[in-house]
């Protein structure tokens, strides 16, 4: 009502400074840097609390108010199949539909004939590029009059297999000709998620996504729709977070400086370099928390990763504990209702414009260093990686970094080695590539391993 007084108006403000002088003295003479105050892996300070006193950054974040979709994936193997899967997905509770296709032999006219696109959008990750299959989507999305994401990401191509994909020739050519050529297609998108799952900072799998799309910005036409961001989202819930609003931050000043459009799409999915083979059920906390910080940041869609997914095949059971996840969050947390939650947390607003700065730095020290392309082949960014990777694996190998269920507290009675329909380690298949491949690899591999080796 107008002229009430607000509810904390009988309450007196209390300064910075007098919060911190009762730290201190909780404290009983311990210094207050060295106890509260840590640095993370990006160097960034983390202070025990936040204040309007000193931490009022108020961020440009692109507002996004579309609320969040809850993606099911699906590998298509069997057509039919496939489809009627999808349809019981959304009949199910899911509101967007990624095909993962390996090849281009698939019928997406057969795939697609009882997909119901008036509510829900589908999208494809195609693992070759082929005209084959985009000819057939752009036929099909214009009938429909619909667009359909088609991610085809020769960049991520390239840092995963270690060569382009082959009998195309130019690369991005190709890719700039078919950005033309089929306009109810939505062919321009960075999937990013390989660096987080190599063990990447924060501050690192900003910097390489956003130079990533840079490569394509500067060597392919304007697009007629959003770009989208494929990011795997970790366990750091508040950095996460602000991981998704400093990309959106910096892709809109990239795009502003070629004149494109600032908006773009954000996909997210939990990462697997946490994820653990044994005490498996732990799986479903850290992808709860994961999504959970992927909607707070703003994510357009999300795709959580079952609970079983290292060592099971796509299950029925698997995918439905993953997608009721979502659906709690969305349905009974309410995480749709309000737009950008973020907005006015200090420590969020805070740590959003600190990643966007030391991230801006990187990418002008990887576009001063030749591009991204040319520090793939020097091998400079695989290295960074690298290194940062064998930090946090040394952090996990030591107990620093906790696994519950893992390197704490583990269930010696678990026993996996009969359970295993897939490998869940790291492959290897020695062959020429023109760069060093991105090795993505789980913290609990090596300890897995050595648990499966001594199973009775």
């Amino acid at each position: 009502m107008p002229g009430k007084a607000s509810l904390f108006d009988d309450f007196q403000l209390v300064a910075s400074k007098a919060w911190k002088q009762q730290i201190q003295y909780e404290l009983k003479g311990a210094d207050y840097n060295e106890t509260l105050v840590w640095d993370s892996p990006d160097g960034i300070r983390v202070k025990p609390f936040y204040h309007g006193d000193e931490d009022t950054v108020v961020n440009a974040v692109p507002s996004t108010t579309r609320g969040f979709s809850i993606c099911q994936e699906i590998f298509v193997f069997d057509v039919p199949k496939s489809a009627l899967r999808a349809v019981e997905s959304l009949q199910r509770g899911a509101d967007a539909i990624r095909f993962l296709l390996a090849d281009d032999t698939c019928d997406v006219e057969t795939l697609l004939r009882d997909f119901p696109f008036a509510t829900a959008p589908a999208s494809f990750r195609l693992a070759v590029a082929s005209d084959t299959i985009l000819q057939k989507l752009q036929q099909i999305a214009a009938q429909h009059q619909v667009v359909i994401a088609c991610e085809i990401d020769p960049i991520r191509h390239l840092t995963q297999d270690g060569n382009w994909f082959a009998g195309i020739g130019d690369n991005f050519e190709w890719l700039s000709a078919r950005i033309a050529r089929y306009p109810n297609l939505s062919l321009l998108s960075v999937d990013a998620t390989g660096y987080q799952n190599a063990g990447a900072t924060i501050v690192q799998q900003l910097a390489y996504a956003l130079s990533h799309m840079n490569e394509y910005l500067e060597r392919t036409v304007e697009s007629a729709t959003e770009p989208t961001f494929h990011l795997a989202i970790g366990p750091n819930y508040f950095f996460e977070i602000a991981k998704i609003r400093a990309l959106r931050m910096l892709y809109a000043s990239l795009a502003e400086l070629h004149g494109r459009p600032i908006g773009c799409r954000i996909a997210a999915t939990p990462t697997r370099r946490n994820k653990t083979l044994y005490d498996y059920n732990v799986n479903m906390l850290r992808t709860t928390t994961e999504c959970m910080a992927a909607i707070v940041g703003g994510a357009d869609t999300v795709t959580n990763l079952p609970y079983d997914a290292l060592y099971h095949k796509s299950n029925e059971f698997g995918e439905r504990i993953a997608r009721n996840q979502l659906l709690i969050l969305k349905n009974e947390s309410h995480f749709d209702v309000t737009a950008n939650p973020a907005d006015g947390s200090y420590y969020i607003e805070t740590l959003t414009a600190q990643l966007a700065e030391k991230a801006l730095a990187l990418f002008k020290e990887i576009e001063a260093g030749g591009g991204f392309l040319a520090q793939l082949k020097e091998g400079t960014l695989q290295r960074k990686i690298r290194e940062s990777a064998e930090k946090e694996q040394a952090a996990f190998d030591s107990g620093g970094e906790v696994l519950v269920g893992t390197n704490k507290y583990p269930n010696k009675a678990d026993r996996m080695k009969d359970d295993l329909q897939l490998f869940p380690f790291v492959k290897t298949q020695p062959r020429k590539t023109l760069i060093t491949p991105i090795i993505e690899k789980r913290l609990a591999e090596k300890s897995e391993q050595e648990r499966l080796a001594t199973e009775s």
